[in-house]
C-alpha cells in the first residue's frame, strides 16, 4: 500500500491572527511566513486581502518572498473580495484563492437570510470568478459541521463543476464528534460526483477540545489536507494544532500517511509565533509546551532514566527539543537525585545519596522545584562531597 501525502495548510497568519491582541505587522508576518516555508508547509494562508490595506500588502509581500509553498488569500463569495485577493496574489509563484459561503441552515436563514438555491448560485459564481484569476481555487462551506450532508454534497458537486480544486469542510462551531466528522468526509467521498477532481480538506476549531481528533478522523476517512495553526492559535478556543497533527501522523500513521514537515523545526517556530503574537504557550501543551518532555514524579523519572521510551513515545529531538527534563520536586526519588547530581559533576556513593536524599526532601517540601544551584549548595554543605 502506497504512503499517501497529507498537505499541511497553515492559517496562522490569517485565522491565527484573528485572535484579539495578536495583530502582526507586515515585517513580522514575513518572518513567520519564511519560517513556515522552511518548516515545509504546503500552503500558507497569508491573510484576507480585502479586509485592510495592511493585509493586502502583507499577502502581496509574502507572495514575493515565499519560495516553495503555495500562498493563499481568503475571500468571501463576493466579487470584489475575489478580485482584490487575485491582485494581492499576482506576485506569488504558486497562488490559491480561498473563497466560500455558509451552508448550514443557521447561516443560510439567520446570517445570510437567503435560500439554499441562492447559496449554491453564489458559491458557483465565486468559484468561477476565482478560477478566471488562478488555477488553484479552494472553496469553504462555512459551518459544514452543522450542514445537512445531502445539501453539502450538492454544494460540493456544484463547485467542483465550476472549477474548485480543494473543498474545505470546516467544523466551524465544533458541532461534530470525531466519528461524526469522519462520517461527513466519508459521505462526501462516496456521494459527490467528480470528487476525484478535488482534495477534501479539514478545518476544525477547538471549542470543545476536539480539533486535533476531528482532523485526524477526517484524514482517516479520506481528507488529504489539514488546515491548522502553530500552537493551535485561532478564533475563540483556537484551531487544530499543526504540531499535534503532524506528530500524530508521524508516530501513529507512518506506514499510511506522510507530510512534508521538517519536525525538528517545530519547537523553534512555536517559540517564534508565541513571542511575536504575545500568546504564551501553556506549559502542558502537547509537543511544544515547556512540560511536554519534563518529568517530576519519581516513578516516571526512574523509568525515563533507565530507558526514555518507557514514558515518552516521541524523541524530543524529533521536535527540536534538546533532551528530556528531570525536574526535582518533593515527588522525585533517589534515581532522579543521583541523575541530576551527576549532571552537575557529582557521582554519589550509596551512603552519600542516602544523606543527600534526606536533606533534599526537606528542601523540596519548602520549594516547588529544586534547581541546580540549590542542589549544589545542598551537596557541598550537607553531604560535604567534592566534585
Amino acid at each position: 500500500m502506497a504512503i499517501e501525502r497529507i498537505n499541511i495548510f497553515d492559517t496562522t497568519l490569517r485565522d491565527g491572527e484573528q485572535v484579539p491582541g495578536c495583530k502582526l505587522r507586515t515585517e513580522e508576518k514575513l518572518i513567520i511566513a519564511e519560517a513556515l516555508d522552511q518548516l515545509g508547509v504546503d500552503i500558507i494562508e497569508a491573510g484576507f486581502p480585502v479586509s485592510s490595506p495592511g493585509d493586502f500588502n502583507s499577502v502581496k509581500r509574502i507572495g514575493e518572498v515565499v519560495k516553495n509553498a503555495t500562498v493563499c488569500g481568503l475571500s468571501r463569495a463576493v466579487a470584489n473580495d475575489i478580485n482584490v485577493a487575485a491582485e494581492a496574489l499576482k506576485s506569488a509563484g504558486r497562488a490559491r484563492i480561498h473563497t466560500g459561503i455558509g451552508t448550514s441552515d443557521s447561516h443560510i436563514i439567520h446570517k445570510l437570510r437567503t435560500t439554499q438555491e441562492d447559496v449554491i448560485e453564489r458559491a458557483v459564481a465565486a468559484v468561477k470568478l476565482a478560477k478566471s484569476h488562478v488555477e488553484d481555487v479552494e472553496f469553504y462551506a462555512e459551518d459544514a459541521g452543522r450542514t445537512d450532508n445531502e445539501f453539502l454534497a450538492r454544494v460540493c458537486e456544484a463547485v467542483i463543476k465550476a472549477g474548485a480544486t480543494v473543498l474545505n469542510i470546516p467544523d466551524t462551531t465544533v458541532y461534530c464528534l470525531p466519528h461524526e466528522y469522519g462520517d461527513k468526509i466519508k459521505y462526501l467521498k462516496e456521494n459527490v460526483k467528480g470528487i476525484h477532481k478535488a482534495i477534501l480538506s479539514t478545518h476544525c476549531h477547538n471549542d470543545l477540545g476536539m480539533a486535533t481528533a476531528n482532523s485526524i478522523a477526517g484524514v482517516e476517512c479520506g481528507a488529504k489536507q489539514i488546515e491548522c495553526t502553530i500552537n493551535g492559535i485561532g478564533e475563540r478556543a483556537g484551531n487544530t494544532s499543526l504540531e499535534e497533527v503532524v506528530m500524530i501522523i508521524k508516530q501513529r500513521f507512518k506506514d499510511t500517511y506522510t507530510t512534508g514537515i521538517h519536525s525538528p523545526r517545530l519547537k523553534s517556530i512555536s517559540e517564534m509565533v508565541s513571542e511575536k503574537m504575545g500568546m504564551p504557550v501553556q506549559p502542558n501543551k502537547a509537543i511544544v509546551g515547556a512540560n511536554a518532555f519534563a518529568h517530576s514524579s519519581g516513578i516516571h523519572q526512574d523509568g525515563v532514566i533507565k530507558r526514555r521510551d518507557t514514558y515518552e513515545i516521541i524523541d524530543p529531538a524529533e521536535v527540536g527539543v534538546d533532551k528530556s527534563s528531570i525536574v526535582l520536586t518533593a515527588r522525585s526519588g533517589r534515581a532522579a537525585l543521583a541523575f541530576r547530581a551527576k549532571e552537575i559533576g557529582y557521582n554519589l556513593t550509596k551512603e552519600e545519596l542516602d544523606v543527600a536524599y534526606k536533606h533534599f526532601l526537606n528542601l523540596a517540601d519548602v520549594k516547588k522545584e529544586v534547581e541546580d544551584r540549590d542542589l549544589l549548595i545542598l551537596l557541598k554543605e550537607k553531604v560535604c562531597v567534592v566534585a
